[in-house]
């Protein structure tokens, strides 16, 4: 019962965003638009930014409830940009309204499990210490969080599909030969 009422308030925060940006709205409209009273507004959130906090974080685990391969990465990435983009209103909100550091966790949140498993399916067979596997995930993640970024200052004009392929296109075997060269760095300094 207590995630519905947190899923009604979002919905409700959600229509108002269609209307006006964040940083015009109030718990008040919220409250009244799903018919609720403040404070059951403040029993769930401390204030608009962490019902954001709370929404985003909801999305991105509906988004990742299954594991990524190699095969299937873009395919997650490509749920990841309609989730975006389906949440269009509010991302440009907090995007233009906010610290751009929320957005970055939201992406931060996907990215990090849909690379996740396919580093480590990538890596399976070579001789690459987990450090080296975060350190090439952690590049990656960055790297695709910039695409994502940009996308979205652009206004999401560009058709996720689209982004996808181009994206794929540059990253092309590139996670393998990242894992492989750091775990040649490894060795290499073992030996040294």
């Amino acid at each position: 019962m207590k995630n519905d009422t947190k899923s009604q308030i979002a919905e409700a925060l959600i229509v108002l965003l269609q209307k006006k940006p964040i940083n015009k709205v109030t718990i008040n409209e919220i409250a009244e638009q799903c018919g609720i009273s403040r404070m059951t507004f403040y029993y769930h959130f401390q204030d608009i930014y962490d019902l954001v906090d709370w929404y985003l974080a909801e999305e991105a685990e509906k988004m990742l409830n299954h594991r990524v391969t190699n095969d299937d990465w873009q395919k997650g990435l490509l749920q990841a940009l309609e989730s975006v983009q389906a949440n269009r209103a509010l991302v440009l909100n907090v995007y233009r309204s906010m610290d751009r550091e929320q957005i970055e966790r939201y992406l931060r949140r996907m990215m990090e499990q849909l690379l996740s498993d396919m580093i480590d399916e990538a890596a399976a067979d070579l001789s690459i210490s987990d450090e080296g596997k975060h350190q090439v995930a952690v590049f990656y993640i960055h790297a695709f969080i910039g695409v994502v970024l940009a996308w979205i200052s652009d206004g999401m004009q560009e058709e996720p599909r689209k982004l996808i392929n181009t994206t794929s296109a540059i990253a092309y075997g590139g996670f393998r030969r990242s894992l492989e060269e750091v775990g040649r760095l490894e060795r290499e300094e073992e030996k040294a």
